[in-house]
């Protein structure tokens, strides 16, 4: 008799996890007294985070999330048969059914977490053999109203990729230089197509790359790639949005993954940004505390992958040309063309990977206006994919996939429970209405108990990318004003159409959002109802527990309404070019002198540098200008620069330079220093994810809920704002000939074969 020792080896070490599973089952449905339920809890939480000791064990990890269902199934039952008013009570039977419905949706969200999370995957690139097995590539940069400066910095370093050039091309797909746009009737907007179209088409032939401006702007985004696949020809695609520009080791992270599986339809790394988002930038976190997309890409893509579910997410992914041909190209139906056509493939029977590595550096939207537009546009695009293509019942996938994509989809309802949440403690302090039934025993020893469970679960497996109430405050900031998209969606799936998110933006003052005014109103609600409730409680001769409940609770909700004033209460920012710390040796020259200099942090505007030996004697306010110089592969890559600024820094003087002028050398120099290396990403991101305890985490939030919402009221009432001001603009870019065919050409123009051998 043969043994699969692979498969005994794994039920070997289920078998805790199943008898916990069992055990779990069997405790589910026991009648029980308050007190044996309360034991029953302590017990469930005692295994819990005994078992949360070893978070890399897949055995440990499968009986914590058994003993947290167990408390999260127990407080259901209870929820469901104790605590719902009376059917004879409209008005109180009515909005505590929905609320009730909201929490049935968060414990429906928790179990498809725990499905999704049960093992996540950590993908390494396998081994380039020989240079003969790499296949063609064609990199697509889609491209709609962005800066040509912009563009050139993403053209700069997809140029500077470590591959072969002979099969390697780029192409700029063009959709604000159409040529629908470039007769339009109206004059204005002809010309600045034209002006668009010949200016980009200078760029792509001065850095080597090539432009494409199709007919018409049909199907947004995935009509413009369907349309470069119509014109290109290459094995694989590769997808950049114009604003992220990719480290040098992004195809060799990435492309090796196909020869190992021909099924195999798409790689995709994470989004890391190099600025902040609202929250971060007006919060001033974005140094510290660990981005929002960092739950999705370093815990739930991983999870995802375990299930070969992980899907495309738009851009920083490389895909095979003939499963896209299966399916007719990149879907168009919704306006998240990325996950739908992800949809569509896996019900192909293809297969996606996730590397997680940060092997591309963008931009996220900085004013809350644009923040509210993008997640406007993806929960309308995902609601789209659940009810038009409905995953769930999809032919052709597996039981995991259906659930993955059926999750995912479904967690865009967020903002109807989240508000269900907000809105609900007001119905009993304002009116009375006894929509949860329960005295304080019975809620803590089946709610509280559940909170506790569910907040240890948050941070157990999301503790490294996510502080305590921060998934909380993103949720309530969003929920506002996407209620609204998600009953557009509702009324008419087909309805939503694609805005290209704003990119770049910075502001010159401080103030509100111009769509402050709702979080007010949300603010002074909660904040009368706070007053009233504490007016109850003292004058109220027997008091009720559930007022206690619920004004505890409704405290809560003014913490998140206070903070979340702080988010749209928007901070100027006049940096319009961000920076990414480096540390990199280089030389400064002038003449004929040369310093030895460490380049600190580096953006496409200029440079800061140290020097640890001696520093030259040179005025901020004066002309003085010189040249930088860094070694790769022991060439030399030069660039010019002028002084722009000294301050001192921890005792040390930095130096400011900036670019005199940004022709196409001077970007791919900025290729060269900012994404060399993708460590400096990876750095930057390992230094943010640390873990901060509940404790911390809640008192750090309460400070943020005090100090936030008073300097919101500031700027409301005009305490707060600043004049405009004015800033250095960057140096101008200018387009010459080929950069080809210039002296002087940096050498990454042409990556030789030897170096793709020995990064290979």
């Amino acid at each position: 008799m043969k043994f699969d020792v692979g498969y005994m080896h794994m039920m070997c070490t289920k078998w805790p996890a199943l008898l916990a599973g069992l055990l779990g089952l069997c405790l589910l449905w026991l009648p029980l007294s308050l007190q044996a339920q309360l034991i029953l809890s302590l017990a469930a939480l005692g295994v819990m985070f005994f078992g949360m000791t070893r978070p890399e064990n897949t055995v440990f990890r499968l009986v914590t999330f058994v003993f947290c269902g167990v408390l999260a199934l127990r407080y259901a039952f209870w929820r469901t048969t104790e605590t719902l008013p009376s059917f004879s009570e409209p008005m109180n039977f009515i909005p505590g059914v929905l609320l009730y419905i909201a929490e049935m949706y968060c414990l429906a969200m928790l179990a498809v977490s725990f499905f999704m999370l049960s093992d996540p995957l950590k993908r390494v690139a396998p081994k380039v053999r020989s240079l003969e097995e790499l296949p063609s590539v064609d990199v697509f940069i889609p491209t709609y109203n962005e800066d040509p400066e912009l563009l050139a910095a993403t053209l700069a370093a997809a140029k500077s990729m470590i591959y072969p050039r002979d099969r390697l091309s780029i192409w700029l797909l063009d959709d604000g230089g159409t040529e629908a746009k470039r007769s339009n009737k109206d004059p204005a907007v002809a010309l600045a197509a034209k002006r668009r179209h010949g200016q980009l088409k200078a760029l792509c032939k001065a850095m080597g790359a090539y432009y494409h401006a199709r007919q018409k702007n049909d199907h947004a985004k995935a009509g413009n790639l369907n349309d470069g696949l119509r014109i290109s020809k290459a094995d694989l695609v590769v997808v950049f949005d114009a604003d992220h520009a990719p480290a040098r080791e992004f195809l060799k992270e990435t492309v090796s993954f196909f020869k190992e599986d021909p099924k195999l339809f798409l790689v995709q790394t994470p989004h890391y940004f190099l600025n902040p988002d609202p929250l971060e930038k007006n919060l001033r976190t974005f140094r510290s505390m660990p981005s929002e997309n960092e739950m999705f890409y370093s815990v739930l893509q991983r999870g995802l992958d375990k299930w070969n579910a992980s899907f495309f997410c738009g851009s920083a992914a490389v895909l095979r040309r003939k499963a896209l041909e299966t399916v007719g190209g990149f879907s168009g139906q919704s306006i998240t063309e990325d996950c739908e056509t992800a949809l569509s493939l896996h019900a192909k029977g293809w297969h996606s990977v996730y590397v997680d590595k940060p092997l591309i550096a963008g931009l996220q939207p900085e004013t809350f206006v644009a923040f509210i537009g993008q997640r406007s546009r993806w929960c309308q695009g995902m609601l789209q994919i659940l009810i038009l293509n409905r995953p769930f019942l999809a032919k052709g996938l597996s039981v995991g996939q259906r659930i993955c994509y059926a999750g995912i989809n479904l967690f865009w309802l967020f903002p109807l429970s989240r508000l269900a949440f907000m809105l609900s403690p007001l119905l009993y302090i304002f009116f009375s209405l006894e929509i949860y039934q329960a005295n304080i025993q019975e809620f803590g020893v089946y709610a509280l108990t559940y909170l506790i469970a569910s907040f240890g679960m948050q941070s157990y497996l999301y503790g490294k990318v996510r502080w305590p109430w921060v998934s909380e405050l993103y949720e309530y900031v969003q929920s506002i004003m996407l209620v609204g998209s998600i009953f557009s969606v509702i009324r008419n799936p087909r309805k939503p159409t694609f805005n290209v998110t704003a990119k770049g933006q910075t502001l010159d003052s401080n103030g509100l959002s111009p769509i402050a005014i709702p979080y007010f109103v949300m603010f002074f609600m909660l904040l009368a109802a706070a007053a009233y409730s504490m007016w109850r409680l003292v004058s109220e001769p027997v008091a009720s527990d559930l007022l206690l409940i619920v004004a505890l609770w409704n405290m809560i909700n003014l913490g998140l309404a206070g903070a979340g004033l702080g988010v749209v209460a928007e901070r100027r920012d006049l940096r319009r070019n961000q920076r990414l710390p480096i540390r990199r040796h280089g030389l400064l020259r002038q003449g004929t002198h040369t310093w030895n200099i460490i380049l600190i942090d580096a953006s496409s505007g200029g440079v800061s540098v140290q020097f640890p030996e001696h520093e030259p004697d040179i005025n901020p306010d004066s002309a003085w200008s010189g040249m930088i110089e860094v070694r790769r592969g022991g060439r030399p890559i030069s660039f010019p620069v002028t002084i722009r600024s000294v301050r001192e820094v921890d005792g040390t003087k930095m130096f400011g330079f900036a670019y005199p002028e940004r022709v196409p050398e001077t970007f791919m120099a900025i290729a060269e220093i900012m994404y060399s290396d993708q460590a400096a990403l990876q750095d930057r991101i390992s230094r943010r994810q640390v873990r901060l305890d509940f404790v911390r985490g809640t008192l750090r939030f309460t400070l943020w809920s005090f100090t936030e919402s008073f300097r919101a009221i500031s700027y409301l009432v005009g305490l707060g704002k600043t004049k405009k001001t004015m800033s250095h603009s960057d140096a101008p870019m200018m387009v010459k000939q080929n950069i080809a065919q210039m002296p002087g050409t940096p050498p990454q123009m042409a990556t030789p074969i030897a170096e793709v051998q020995a990064h290979a």
